[in-house]
This record gives structure tokens, C-alpha cells and sequence, in this order.
């Protein structure tokens, strides 16, 4: 696709056009001034060494060198082309215990904080891999897919915390399970799980799970956090800590034997993390020893500017208008150039000044985007506001710097620009990713209801996006699940509503009765007084009943899966 970023440049060819127009009347003019002094023919004799196609050679040379300045002044662009680039790396899955005993402060600030650390920092070392994120304790699911994407990786990471899953205890072997349904379908690639937990596997199933994935070529690697003679699991916000069925305060120890068990299952290897840095470099010498394989991946390829080529063409034409003479003369075309040469220079000059101008935007971007290459996100976010003063109108700009904020953290500014790019964007490709980069925020914010819209804008420009489709669904999933439990809520409240109306009812109906009563004679009083009272107890016991089954339908659509652990 061609354009030009600076179109409104291209109205000064018309100048070209009025230049041209005023040359050929100057010549038409000399021309009756020549006739007055005789004939043609014998006037010719008296310009000696007048040449009669070389003036106009020259004024063309120069016309036409203007024209290639105009065009370059103009910006020409070519436009995105998909491409597919072989990279060097590995699939890796970090399954995260998020069990409250995790919680325990044996490292600092805890072990779950510790946790995350590690991993952002094993993020931060990535270059050409793919990296997927899955949080367990009684039950595991999935955080993040598997991708290349690590500013998601370590947006979804920030979030995590115990609470994200109600059924408590460790689950080991579902998460290992879980993460070998999570790799990709691509064939000779590394694979490895990382597991990182305090080692309390309630279910004991872990080794057994690992074996499984060694036998398909997935090592796993177990990273066991916290201290083993254990320590107390603090209840946040009180100041107490959590205490066991007894009322015994519960000490959560961290089980080395069984992490090294499905470490060797698994044909990986155990780490031991405590609070020196000794973990994290041996965590980084395990990928480093993980064989790399190609890796195909498809991206979007901007091709840059294309104006130098039209300045060259100028300065060419520029320059053959100097070295050609007017007249035809012995003199050389060396004496020529001197006495042309200033003003010559003059007028390149202005045109590289005006040029050089033109391109500042382009240049803050590249600017920009080789510092972003270099992890400088500071510095290319200035870079890529000075673009847009220069202009404000480019989306690129603004998804950029979008970009540079979203890996400094800054997750509200780059939802401004990622808005502003979004309404100047007209490319289908690079407008998905604007919204896929924006439902990345609010799911990481937990606005579900927001975060299914752009994703599902991102697939209507580009519905082939995997990663796009399952973080689609995701949101899905759990913007129902919030609906469900506000359902249940008001299912609730309809429910004790109803109660109470009957109540009402029922109160209402034994005052009229009260009433009729005393107008009949005291033995149908106590006839009637009895019957109304059966009546009551058979509908209250209706209502209980209806009650109690309700009640037993939403558990049993909600019954979870239970261990004995509840940290």
C-alpha cells in the first residue's frame, strides 16, 4: 500500500506548472524582441556561441529537480506487509501456587511476592521465547496463554493474589496437567513447566503427574519457596494468623522431599529459594541450558519512508544543471561551477533544511523504537511524545508511546493513547492490536464487561489472533461468572422478598380471621382457630420446603472440589 503522510506538499507541482508557463512566455517575448532588429536568419550571426537546446535542457533539469523535492517534501510511504521470522527459544509454563500458604513471611516480604519477583525477573530475560502463566492451589487455571508477549505476562502477574481461587490447598499434579494442555501444537520445541510452591502437595499425585509429562519430552522444574521449619500464615488486614480446627496457630513448612520427588520425576531439577539472589541466577542458568529450537512467528513489518531516494534524484539533476553551460564555449566547466556554485548550494540548502523538517516525526519514532529494543522505556517515551508535537495525528506515535507507558506500568496513560491511536488508525492489522493491547488492561483491571469489547473489536480487524480469541473467551468466562454470583445475589434477595410478602399475607389473613372471630359464637371460634392454624403450618412448611431445595440446587451447581487443607 502507497501514500503520502504530507500530501498537501504535492500543490506546490502546480508552481511548477506557472514556472513553466512564465518560461515559455519570457522566450516568446525575446523572440519578438530578436524580429525587430531583422531578420532571424542574419541575427543568428550575431550570437556566436549561443547554444539553442541547451537553456532549455537546463530549465528542465532544474523543473524536474524541484518536482523530485516536492515529492520527497511529501513523505512517500509504503505500507505494512506480513512477515515470518525464525527465532531461537522455548515454551515455558510457570504454574504459581496461590495457596494462602503462600502467605507466609519466612521470605520477605512473603513467599508468594518472592515468587512473583522471580518471575518477572526470568520475564526480563526473554527475548525469543514464549512464556504462559497458571495459578493453583485446590484447583489450578490458567492466567495468561502461552505467548510472546511479556508485558502482558507481567501485567496478569501483578494481579495475582490467593484470593483468585476459593478452594484452598495444593494441587501440584493439576497444575502440571493443566500446563500440558497449554503448550502450543508446534513441533521440536522446548518445553519445560516451572512449578513454584511451598511443597504441601495435599493430593500427592504430583509425582505421578510429572513422570507423565517427562515421557513427553516436558521437563519440570520445581522451585520450592519458604523455610522447612515452616512459619506462621498471617491473615491479612488483622494482625492474627490463620489457626486449624483445634485452634492451634498453623505452621506451613516447605516440603523439600517432595519438590526434589517431582523435580526427578519430571527429568528437571529442584531449586531451593530463600531470601538471597542465589535462586534466581541458578533459575536463569536452567532456561539457558534448555536446548533453543526455531520458532516461526508472523509479524507486521512497516516499510520506512521511501523520500531519500527522490533527494538523491534531485541532487543529481541539480548537478548536471551546474556541470551543462549555456553557451557553447571553450571555458572549462570547472570555472563554471565557481561562478554558479553559490547559489546553487544556496538552494540545496533550503531544500535539505525543509526535507530534514519534514522527517523530525519519523525520526523521534525511530528514535523511540530502537531505545524501546534496548529496554530504555523512559527515555523512548519522551522520544515519542516529541513526535507527536510534531504530529499529533500519526497513530503510530501514540501506539508507541502507548507501548513505552504500559511497560513502565503506567496502564492509565497507555489506555489514553491506545484510545487516540484507536481513532486515527485505518490499518485493520495494526487497529487489532490497539484493541487487543486494550482488553490486556482492563482484564488485568478486572472490567470484564469492557475487555470482551475490545477484544471482540480486535477480531472483527483481525479474527486469525489465537491469542486474541482465548483471552476473548477468558474475559467471557469470567465476566459471566461475576454475573452469576450477582444472579445468585438477587435470586436471593427475590427469594427472601417473597418471604416476607407471604408473611405479610399470612399476617394479614389472621387479623381479617381475628376479626370474624369475634363475631362468631367461642366454640366456632376455636373450630376456626385450629383450621386456620393447620392451614398456616402446612403452607410454612411448603415454603420451608420450597426453600431447602433451592438452596440444595445452588450448591450442587456450585459444589467445588474440596481437600482437607483449607491453606
Amino acid at each position: 500500500m502507497f501514500r503520502f503522510a504530507s500530501p498537501q506538499y504535492l500543490y506546490l507541482l502546480l508552481v511548477l506548472l506557472a514556472l513553466a508557463a512564465i518560461h515559455y512566455y519570457i522566450i516568446y517575448r525575446k523572440k519578438q524582441q530578436v524580429k525587430r532588429f531583422g531578420d532571424p536568419e542574419l541575427t543568428k550571426q550575431l550570437f556566436l556561441g549561443v547554444s539553442r537546446w541547451r537553456p532549455e535542457v537546463k530549465f528542465w533539469l532544474t523543473m524536474a529537480a524541484l518536482a523530485s523535492f516536492i515529492v520527497a517534501l511529501a513523505r512517500p510511504q509504503f505500507g505494512t506487509r506480513l512477515d515470518t521470522r525464525e527465532r531461537m527459544g522455548i515454551e515455558a509454563i510457570i504454574a504459581l501456587d496461590v495457596s494462602n500458604s503462600m502467605l507466609a513471611e519466612d521470605v520477605k516480604p512473603n513467599r508468594l511476592e518472592k515468587a512473583k519477583m522471580m518471575v518477572s525477573n526470568m520475564v526480563d530475560g526473554m527475548k525469543d521465547d514464549k512464556i504462559g502463566l497458571i495459578v493453583f492451589a485446590g484447583e489450578a487455571f490458567v492466567q495468561l496463554p502461552i505467548t510472546s508477549d511479556y508485558v502482558s505476562a507481567k501485567m496478569f502477574l501483578e494481579t495475582i493474589s490467593p484470593s483468585m481461587i476459593n478452594v484452598q490447598g495444593t494441587d501440584v499434579a493439576e497444575a502440571i496437567n493443566l500446563s500440558m494442555r497449554s503448550f502450543t501444537q508446534q513441533e521440536d520445541v522446548s518445553r519445560a513447566i516451572f512449578v513454584i510452591t511451598d511443597g504441601e502437595d495435599n493430593e500427592a499425585r504430583g509425582v505421578e503427574a510429572a513422570k507423565q509429562a517427562a515421557s513427553k519430552g516436558v521437563r519440570v522444574y520445581v522451585l520450592g519457596i519458604g523455610n522447612p521449619n515452616g512459619a506462621p500464615i498471617p491473615i491479612s488486614g488483622t494482625g492474627q494468623y490463620i489457626i486449624d480446627e483445634e485452634g492451634n496457630t498453623v505452621v506451613s513448612k516447605l516440603s523439600e522431599e517432595m519438590c526434589r520427588e517431582i523435580a526427578t520425576a519430571g527429568n528437571g531439577s529442584y531449586i531451593y529459594v530463600d531470601n538471597s539472589s542465589s535462586a534466581q541466577k541458578k533459575l536463569s542458568e536452567q532456561v539457558d541450558r534448555l536446548a533453543k529450537a526455531k520458532m516461526e512467528s508472523q509479524i507486521y513489518s512497516e516499510y520506512d519512508e521511501q523520500f531519500q531516494g527522490f533527494i538523491l534524484i534531485g541532487i543529481l539533476l541539480l548537478l548536471i544543471d551546474v556541470l551543462l553551460l549555456e553557451r557553447e564555449s571553450k571555458s572549462t566547466w570547472l570555472s563554471s561551477l565557481f561562478r554558479r556554485g553559490r547559489s546553487v548550494s544556496a538552494v540545496c540548502l533550503l531544500l535539505f533544511s525543509l526535507a530534514a523538517f519534514s522527517q523530525t516525526d519519523r525520526d523521534y519514532i525511530r528514535r523511540g523504537n530502537r531505545l524501546m529494543r534496548d529496554s530504555v522505556y523512559d527515555k523512548a517515551q519522551v522520544e515519542y511524545q516529541k513526535a507527536i508535537e510534531k504530529d499529533n495525528t500519526n497513530p503510530i506515535s501514540h501506539y508507541n508511546l502507548g507501548n513505552a507507558l504500559l511497560y513502565q506500568n503506567k496502564a492509565e496513560d497507555a489506555m489514553k493513547e491506545y484510545e487516540t491511536a484507536a481513532r486515527l488508525e485505518k490499518d485493520k492489522t495494526r487497529l487489532a492490536q490497539i484493541y487487543h493491547n486494550m482488553g490486556v488492561i482492563l482484564q488485568s483491571a478486572k472490567q470484564f464487561d469492557k475487555a470482551v469489547a475490545c477484544y471482540r473489536n480486535s477480531l472483527r480487524n483481525d479474527p486469525t489472533n489465537d491469542e486474541t480469541r482465548y483471552n476473548y473467551a477468558l474475559s467471557l468466562f469470567q465476566l459471566k461468572k461475576n454475573q452469576g454470583g450477582q444472579d445468585n445475589q438477587d435470586q436471593q434477595k427475590d427469594d427472601k422478598g417473597q418471604d416476607e410478602k407471604k408473611e405479610k399475607q399470612q399476617e394479614q389473613q389472621k387479623q381479617e380471621q381475628d376479626k370474624k372471630d369475634e363475631q362468631q359464637p367461642q366454640p366456632q371460634q376455636d373450630q376456626m382457630s385450629r383450621e386456620n392454624a393447620e392451614q398456616m403450618l402446612n403452607a410454612a412448611m411448603q415454603d420451608e420446603k420450597a426453600t431447602q431445595e433451592k438452596i440444595q440446587k445452588a450448591q450442587q451447581k456450585r459444589q467445588p472440589k474440596q481437600l482437607q487443607k483449607q491453606w
